[in-house]
């Protein structure tokens, strides 16, 4: 039996990970911020910890609550969008910073806190969710600037992570889910079971040879 880590899972993309895996057999451990996003999760079948993505104490807490315990895969779901609207004068160094320090430093150091558990397990899947919205050579409209710089970098992390974790058999893919009905969008788009459907297919086929790819929820690669 496979097991994963998803964090940022009390809804949406994520809540709906969990469901899906455990649907398919996996046990999941999946984090939430607070006790009743906890409570969601130990409901829809997952084991929860409590995760805030930010705060480097509490991701050590949740690799000393993970210590020995191997995980075959890890899927750093949570992020933020920001103010999408802001014209590039109204962007503040604040809010680059609140938003790259959730979808950039925090999922970087939460997979770097649970290398030891992904070393130790069977897949060795270092996931973490992309965007459209990171390609440069897609990019045809204006504003989202902390978002998609933010989502951009994290590609760029991400090809080195690759690089870097190679040698130990550790898998570094990027995820796109698509433009999904959540709070982010507005509840516009696709069927949030849609696409997560198609990405947890897309996770079920990686191995070794698709690290430091970036691949959409109808398994095609991202241009960026």
């Amino acid at each position: 039996m496979s097991t994963i880590l998803i964090a940022g899972a009390s809804r949406g993309i994520g809540r709906e990970f969990v469901r899906q895996f455990v649907a398919a057999g996996w046990t999941v451990h999946a984090t939430a911020r607070d006790g009743t996003g906890a409570a969601v999760l130990a409901a829809e079948g997952a084991l929860p910890h409590r995760l805030d993505i930010t705060d480097d104490a509490s991701i050590a807490a949740l690799a000393q609550e993970l210590a020995g315990r191997p995980l075959d895969a890890v899927i750093a779901n949570a992020g933020i969008s920001g103010d999408l609207s802001l014209p590039l004068g109204a962007v503040s160094g604040a809010e680059l910073a609140r938003v790259f320090d959730t979808n950039l430093f925090g999922v970087l150091r939460l997979v770097a806190a649970l290398k030891p558990n992904l070393r130790a397990g069977e897949r060795k899947l270092a996931l973490a969710m992309s965007s459209l919205m990171s390609s440069i050579s897609s990019n045809d409209w204006s504003t989202q600037y902390a978002y998609r710089a933010s989502k951009t970098a994290l590609n760029a992390a991400w090809r080195s992570l690759a690089t870097e974790w190679r040698p130990e058999g550790i898998a570094c893919v990027l995820l796109r889910p698509g433009f999904v009905k959540t709070d982010m969008t507005g509840h516009q788009g696709m069927e949030v079971a849609d696409s997560v459907a198609g990405m947890r297919a897309v996770v079920e086929g990686l191995d070794l040879s698709d690290s430091g790819r970036v691949i959409g929820y109808d398994g095609l690669d991202v241009p960026w």
